[in-house]
């Protein structure tokens, strides 16, 4: 369930990007300690320049262990693992729950793409692993959650 952030999870995620975030968001997954693992961002920052990605894995630990995995080659690894069809629909699902939280009235830049704003492939393990814990349907995420318990 989505919670609007206290002040400890700002200054959590503001240490855990190294920056304070640009945008809203909203805390929709927490570890064990109750700090923020998943935050989801809202579309539009207050400029109006759109923001794709919807879903931020902010856990610096898995960040880290993430990081490791791409490092390795596991973007490639996962594309080539991943059903094509299977992942266009979930970069598909993820761009339609993103643009369905714009504003009726919005008519300004879109924004684009599906899992942090990849068109088609795998860009980040992390975005696809954050809409994973999130409850998304995403088959990288999956691949990345097997690949993190080996």
């Amino acid at each position: 369930m989505d919670k609007e952030p206290t002040k400890e999870d700002l200054v959590f995620v503001t240490e855990s990007l190294g920056r304070k975030p640009e945008g809203l968001f909203t805390v929709v997954v927490r570890d064990d300690s109750g700090n923020p693992r998943v935050i989801r961002n809202s579309p539009l920052l207050p400029n109006g320049r759109p923001m794709p990605t919807l879903y931020w894995l902010v856990d610096p630990l898995i960040r880290s262990r993430i990081g490791t995995l791409e490092s390795l080659g596991g973007v490639k690894q996962a594309e080539k693992e991943c059903d094509a069809k299977s992942l266009k629909e979930a970069h598909d699902r993820y761009r339609k729950e993103r643009d369905l939280q714009l504003p009726e009235s919005y008519s300004g830049p879109q924004p684009s793409g599906g899992v942090g704003g990849t068109r088609k492939g795998v860009k980040c393990l992390h975005a696809h692993y954050a809409w994973f814990l999130a409850g998304g349907d995403d088959p990288v995420g999956v691949w990345v959650d097997e690949a993190l318990k080996s």
